[in-house]
């Protein structure tokens, strides 16, 4: 076994996974007999992540594992093999979902005095369906209200390793002119996935909505067809998975 025939094998194995790799899953791709080591399989993803500097392609950590997938760069373009996939993402729903994802674990009624609005049923059960979102536990308060979560997967989908690659607030703000009235800096920052306080999103970090943000223009905020949003099955990702190819709306 040489560096060349590890490399070869984790290359197509995150090629043909269709979704993200931790490295514990990519030791079994290989017989007990030839089985490398943990750090020489991360060697490997190195030397794969710098022989895709300048293309097309990119291998990107997220919280789930490793992916092989487009360049954000090109999603336009290759966008066009799937024209009648687009999903479309209602202001409305971005909304909620940043409140979810940066005042963590919140309650729908918290969400609702935030907006100024009635949070439509469908936002939430998509977002559940979706396993973007999930009940993290009951608040302390007559009722026991649900808390709301994200999950690994709304950091798959957005390319994210962690909560704390979240965008500045006011980055996410400017996007597709939504408009939260977030007052982290009070708050403690950004929770973790299990509700817990964590460090503030780095002023590098990725946009979150990503062009979701862009197909979120035009959409009806209150009153439209939230039971259509996010409906096209299958189409899952902000970047483009290489070997499962899926579009960001």
């Amino acid at each position: 076994m040489n560096d060349a025939y590890v490399r070869n094998v984790i290359e197509a194995g995150l090629l043909a996974a269709g979704g993200p790799l931790p490295v514990a899953e990519l030791l079994r791709l290989f017989d007990d007999s030839v089985r490398p080591s943990a750090q020489a399989v991360r060697a490997a993803l190195c030397e794969l992540a710098a022989h895709y500097e300048g293309r097309g392609i990119e291998l990107r950590e997220t919280a789930g594992g490793f992916r092989i997938q487009v360049r954000r760069e090109l999603a336009a373009e290759i966008s066009r093999l799937w024209p009648e996939r687009a999903a479309r993402y209602s202001r409305a729903l971005l909304e909620t979902l940043a409140l979810i994802a940066y005042r963590q674990p919140i309650t729908r009624a918290e969400i609702e005095a935030v907006r100024g609005v009635a949070v439509n049923p469908n936002i939430i059960r998509t977002m559940i369906e979706r396993n973007w979102v999930r009940v993290v536990g009951h608040r302390a308060v007559p009722g026991h209200p649900e808390l709301l979560g994200t999950t690994r997967e709304f950091l798959d989908y957005f390319g994210l390793k962690s909560l704390d690659e979240l965008p500045p607030l006011a980055e996410l703000t400017a996007m597709g002119d939504v408009s939260l009235e977030l007052a982290l800096a009070a708050e403690g920052g950004i929770g973790d996935e299990r509700g817990g306080a964590g460090a503030q999103a780095p002023e590098s970090a990725v946009a979150l909505p990503g062009a979701a943000g862009e197909a979120a223009a035009g959409e009806a905020e209150e009153g439209g067809d939230d039971d259509e949003e996010l409906s096209a099955e299958g189409r899952g990702s902000a970047e483009l998975v290489a070997g499962a190819p899926e579009l960001d709306g």
